[in-house]
């Protein structure tokens, strides 16, 4: 009985941060496909911190959506 009254109270996993990190995510690969459709393709350290910034915040939202708002 108690099982099902812990499960009666459950509130939402998904934190206001959350929201922010897809955001943040969407407008890091804005700028990654800006930069990589540049025509001359001048800023390489620029192409490349996106790439690992944006996977960074890929795996993230990997983790927060799949392990914990689907958990």
């Amino acid at each position: 009985m108690l099982f099902l009254a812990e499960e009666a109270t459950k509130t939402s996993t998904i934190d206001p941060f959350d929201w922010f990190m897809l955001a943040f995510t969407v407008i890091i690969a804005i700028g990654f496909v800006r930069l990589i459709m540049a025509r001359p393709r001048k800023n390489l350290f620029a192409i490349g911190f996106t790439t690992v910034a944006l996977g960074l915040f890929l795996f993230i939202d990997y983790v927060m959506i799949f392990k914990v708002w689907l958990a």
